[in-house]
Parts: C-alpha cells; structure tokens; sequence
C-alpha cells in the first residue's frame, strides 16, 4: 500500500482538487461543485495543519446531504463509504504570492476552460463575482473562453 505523505503545515495556504469518484456524474453542480470535481484554497489557522480533518468532515456531510442511490460494492458498503468521493486527494502547499495567484486565476477560469462557460463571471458557483467586486480581478478579466496568457498575472 502507498505511503502518503502529507506536506502538513501549521497555518500554511493549500491547494485542493477533489475529485467525484464517478468523474461523469452531473448531479453536483447545483452544490457548489463541477460536474465532477473542485478545487480549493485554504489558509488554516496559525498552528493548525488539519486539512485531513476538515476534508473528512466536508465529505461526510456532502454525502449525508444526498439520498444513497449510487452504487456500492460491499467493501464499500461495509466500510461505510458513499461512493461519491474519490478515496484519496491531493493537495499543493502554495509557496508564495506568485504561486497563490496561480491557482488562484486557475480555479476561477476552470469552469470556462472545461466548456461550462464562457465567462468566468457565467458560473454561479465560484468566488470570481466577488473577487470582481472586492477590486480583485476586472469585470472582463479571461472573457470569452480566452484562457490567461500568463497564470498568476493579471492585466
């Protein structure tokens, strides 16, 4: 079995994709999430490195949320597991500004680079409105299924 090693840094910025275990599932968007994935940015605490923690609590309530009709096998019946999420995830430890604004451009233009939009500003389940509105990013920023030239800077 594979050691996984998590990168666990008290206070540190992470970055989350999290996958749905069935990938063509479209019964989430309404949810907050992608057809079949999400992605995050987390700073914890000063002093905390819990993410495994907090991932674990928002996967069991996500499920809990929703009636069970998705298929189990019995390993994972018996485990008491949904079959909703993908077992494992994988996280970045963001390493500086440069980085942060990286994944930052990068989750908001996501919805328009897998065809669900062609505007970030068109997907009603991201943070780009109010980024928009906090001075963030301009109102035209990545329009028009034009993917950022150069991650992580804006115009």
């Amino acid at each position: 079995m594979p050691d996984y090693r998590r990168n666990r840094v008290p206070g540190g910025t992470f970055f989350f994709p999290v996958n749905l275990l069935d990938r063509r599932s479209v019964s989430c968007r309404c949810l907050g999430v992608l057809p079949d994935h999400m992605h995050c940015l987390w700073s914890l605490p000063e002093g905390d490195a819990d993410f495994p923690g907090r991932w674990r609590a928002i996967k069991i309530a996500f499920a809990k949320s929703l009636p069970t009709v998705e298929p189990r096998s019995a390993a994972m019946t018996s485990r008491g597991e949904r079959g909703i999420w993908q077992r494992r995830y994988w996280e970045h430890t963001i390493r500086d500004q440069r980085d942060f604004a990286r994944h930052f451009d990068y989750i908001h233009f996501n919805p328009v680079k897998r065809g669900l939009v062609e505007h970030p500003a068109d997907w009603p389940y991201s943070t780009f409105r109010r980024c928009v509105a906090s001075g963030m990013y301009p109102s035209d920023w990545a329009g028009a299924g034009d993917e950022p030239a150069r991650a992580g800077e804006r115009p």
